[in-house]
């Protein structure tokens, strides 16, 4: 069954790869979906901004992709992770990186 998952990461997560980083861990995880940088949600992020990602794919491999980024790279800091689960509007074939 298809799931999917719209995460907020906030910390020390722009400017460190994050994104790229978010794009080969999809990969290999196996799910689809996009990320990017965002700068314009201080409700959300603070003034530093933060990455919103949206993550599509089994339940089982979504919820690991939801684990992993709760990590990181060994390069970022990962303050919180808020996660919403969504009803999918489409079906997504590919990750991709979002500017």
């Amino acid at each position: 069954m298809l799931t999917q998952i719209h995460v907020y990461i906030k910390g020390d997560v722009i400017g460190v790869g994050f994104r790229a980083w978010t794009k080969i861990q999809a990969k290999i995880v196996k799910v689809n979906g996009w990320v990017r940088n965002v700068y314009d949600k201080p409700d959300i992020f603070g003034n530093s901004g933060g990455v919103e990602a949206l993550i599509q794919g089994e339940k089982e491999n979504v919820e690991k992709m939801a684990e992993v980024l709760k990590e990181g790279p060994s390069v970022a800091r990962v303050d919180d992770v808020e996660i919403f689960i969504q009803e999918p509007k489409e079906i997504l074939e590919a990750f991709e990186i979002r500017k």
